[in-house]
């Protein structure tokens, strides 16, 4: 790869975080996911993974379903078809940026 075609800034800002990354990577490989299962997967804390999930929430890559299981809350994630296609995205400028 040439200087020219390396461009760091064309990385999606949202995606580009290990926390937001690893929250992609693992609801890419499943239909959704609960608030506590993503902690786990992650080593997140509460604060972060909730400030993460809003960021993907925010710019439409995940949806956030909140209900209430038995007496409890549950908050569950799943990847959006927007979601979707920008973690595609980003797989294919990663493979294109090592070559």
């Amino acid at each position: 790869m040439s200087d020219s075609e390396f461009d760091a800034a064309s990385l999606d800002d949202v995606i580009h975080s290990k926390l937001r990354l690893g929250i992609m990577a693992y609801l890419s490989g499943v239909d959704s996911a609960t608030f506590g299962e993503l902690k786990e997967r992650t080593g997140a804390t509460d604060g972060n993974l909730s400030v993460s999930l809003r960021k993907l929430e925010d710019a439409g890559y995940i949806g956030i379903d909140k209900r209430f299981v038995g007496r409890r809350p549950q908050t569950r994630a799943r990847l959006t078809d927007s979601g979707r296609k920008a973690w595609m995205a980003y797989l294919d400028q990663m493979r294109s940026l090592l070559g």
